[in-house]
């Protein structure tokens, strides 16, 4: 791997991390913005507990060392989260500027997925 593609991976790493770790500590918390948004989205108000501690546990399970295959569970479940909460945006007509965070978390996503080390890649048989 090269220094160059090691710097991507860990500062794209790095943002999703803080990205997906401060958005499910808020949707833990259970704060007023995040209910109001889980209820103009259409969703019950316990999915903020569920996609919180899921979002915590794949930032664990991204950052720490070994472990691929719990790496790609996680990786993926950030892709259909996030994607999820774009469609989700885009059903109920909200503007744009309401689909900047999701896209955000999603781009980081796959650049940290694409960049990252051989150590952390699922061995091919």
């Amino acid at each position: 791997m090269t220094k160059r593609n090691k710097i991507i991976y860990w500062v794209a790493t790095v943002w999703l991390a803080l990205g997906m770790a401060s958005t499910g500590i808020v949707q833990l918390m259970g704060m007023e913005e995040e209910t109001a948004m889980m209820d103009h989205l259409g969703y019950p108000i316990y999915f903020l507990t569920i996609i919180g501690i899921w979002k915590l546990l794949g930032v664990v399970a991204v950052l720490i060392p070994k472990f691929p295959l719990l790496k790609e569970w996680a990786y993926a479940g950030f892709v259909f989260t996030m994607i999820g909460a774009i469609a989700s945006h885009l059903a109920v007509g909200d503007p744009a500027v309401d689909l900047f965070g999701p896209t955000l978390l999603l781009a980081l996503s796959i650049i940290s997925w694409y960049f990252r080390p051989i150590n952390r890649k699922v061995a091919l048989i």
